[in-house]
């Protein structure tokens, strides 16, 4: 009995499956969704918004081309009739509070409303993080190509047009690039707006993950407000948005390509593998010599 108890062990013992012999490979564990740790996440995020702000400020200010890409601009608006960011403009900067709440917006609610769906997704969709993170970074990547290739000044900085530069007319801090703070910052990097570009992965995000309707309503209004800021605030021209559209299907392309799913289509929560058993008896075995013992104790006693 016990030679055929050894058997059973070995036979239990060879077919556990090994850690490594998934079969997929490297890229495949890689793909795989995982639990983040925090601590890297920070660091990061961290990183890359750093990197992200360097390379960004260090794109040589073309201002001559910058300002000729920003007529080209205004005159392809025109010529569709949808030249409407002047209007809007002079509209809003003539309600005090409305345009100083939307500078105040601009300045802080594209970091507030990001880092905190980056949070969410982290603590309640942990499977869904990476391949959302990624879509995120990826769009931020490609932005930095067309700020070196298309050098783009804002309407507030154009010639010979009556746009309001609403930061520097009612003193608040809503742009990087106004007033004492623009040295900091490359004025001519307006093409595509990150702020459409964050907003709008943050609302589809919301969008396709939230489950209460009030969330998902939010969700679709957040990159909506965001348009009518940057233009009422004459800090992007709408085309800037489409720009940013187009960086946010690239950066959904990257995901896609990497983890061959959108991030709704990945397991919401990550499963904690179970323990491989390294050198003992598999659960469950130590029960067996305790019978065995009995039978034997009982067969003993019959004899006698």
């Amino acid at each position: 009995m016990g030679e055929s108890t050894v058997k059973s062990l070995e036979g239990r013992t060879a077919a556990a499956p090994s850690p490594m012999s998934d079969g997929g490979g490297v890229r495949a564990r890689l793909r795989a969704p995982r639990r983040p740790r925090i601590w890297f996440e920070i660091l990061l995020i961290g990183v890359s918004y750093w990197t992200y702000s360097l390379i960004r400020n260090a794109v040589p200010e073309q201002k001559a081309q910058a300002l000729k890409n920003a007529d080209w601009i205004w005159d392809v608006e025109k010529s569709l009739g949808l030249a409407f960011e002047q209007t809007v403009n002079h509209a809003v900067n003539s309600v005090t509070w409305l345009i100083v709440s939307m500078n105040y917006y601009y300045a802080t609610l594209h970091f507030v409303v990001t880092i905190g769906v980056l949070v969410w997704l982290y603590r309640w969709q942990p499977g869904r993080y990476a391949a959302s993170r990624t879509v995120l970074f990826a769009t931020t990547g490609v932005a930095l190509v067309g700020y070196y290739l298309y050098p783009l000044a804002p309407p507030r900085l154009m010639n010979g047009q009556s746009f309001v530069d609403t930061v520097l007319v009612h003193h608040t801090w809503g742009s990087m690039a106004s007033g004492n703070l623009k040295h900091m910052s490359n004025q001519y990097a307006a093409m595509p707006s990150m702020h459409i570009g964050w907003s709008l992965w943050c609302g589809l995000i919301i969008f396709t993950l939230a489950t209460a309707p009030w969330a998902r309503i939010l969700g679709l209004l957040y990159p909506a407000a965001t348009l009518v800021v940057i233009v009422a605030t004459a800090n992007h021209f709408w085309l800037d948005a489409v720009g940013g559209m187009i960086c946010l299907a690239f950066g959904f392309a990257v995901s896609y390509f990497w983890y061959g799913a959108l991030p709704q289509r990945l397991p919401k929560l990550v499963e904690t593998p179970a323990p491989v058993a390294q050198g003992g008896p598999p659960p469950g075995s130590e029960k067996e010599p305790a019978t065995d013992r009995a039978r034997a104790s009982s067969q003993v006693s019959s004899g006698r």
